[in-house]
């Protein structure tokens, strides 16, 4: 027998908190402090993901990171369906568990992009987004930059799960990842901006299209502390 409304609004509710703390646990941040003693806020685009993990870690390393980042998410999406609080809910857990990554309450809100997590909540919720979003990623990274391939993949994700009929809350919710994809990109963990005129209008533009401040993505992904710090 189904719970009473009451008792749905309090599982919804755990479920959401708790898909949020799940998500806030940083993976990439743990096995870069593990394996090396890095910072990988510290590295590269300064970001807690398993692309700092590849390029400042331990390439091997980025396997296990992005199997437990998609875990992550698709784990209370799949507890929102399997307690018969329906997709919606099942939506909103997963995008909480990305919420929690890309601000993490255990790193004072510095967090990764959620790639891995919205993989893992298409793996649940709409399995043939995740082909899609993956085979957009794949083409990013054999051509060297996969920041511009992973924000395509997010604006047609809506589009085609229209396309291909998925169910009322899929689109919005391709939509949602979209969203918190453009808000994360732009905070850059709070990254400062150059003062007003035409430069912070480039780095607003490159924050946005590119995933980072300067035009070169090499020499973004390699930067280093000045300081030599870990």
């Amino acid at each position: 027998m189904r719970a009473g409304v009451g008792e749905m609004i309090v599982e919804t509710a755990l479920l959401v908190v708790g898909g949020y703390l799940l998500g806030s646990i940083p993976t990439a941040y743990l096995v870069g402090r593990w394996l090396t003693g890095r910072d990988v806020r510290r590295y590269g685009s300064g970001t807690v993901g398993g692309s700092m993990v590849f390029e400042h870690v331990a390439k091997w390393a980025v396997i296990p990171v992005g199997l437990f980042d998609m875990g992550k998410a698709a784990l209370p999406a799949w507890l929102g369906l399997q307690l018969g609080l329906g997709m919606a809910v099942a939506a909103a857990a997963g995008l909480a568990t990305v919420a929690g990554h890309n601000w993490p309450l255990f790193l004072r809100f510095t967090g990764g992009r959620g790639l891995g997590c919205f993989l893992g909540v298409l793996l649940v919720l709409f399995p043939w987004g995740f082909p899609w979003m993956l085979a957009l990623l794949a083409i990013g990274w054999l051509l060297g930059d996969s920041a511009p391939w992973a924000l395509a993949s997010l604006v047609t994700l809506p589009l085609f799960a229209y396309a291909v009929g998925g169910s009322e809350v899929i689109t919005p919710a391709c939509g949602a990842m979209l969203l918190l994809t453009l808000a994360k990109r732009l905070e850059a963990n709070r990254r400062p901006l150059p003062p007003a005129g035409p430069e912070r209008q480039r780095v607003i533009l490159r924050r946005l299209f590119l995933d980072r401040d300067i035009a070169s993505h090499q020499e973004w992904i390699r930067r280093k502390p000045a300081d030599g710090a870990q």
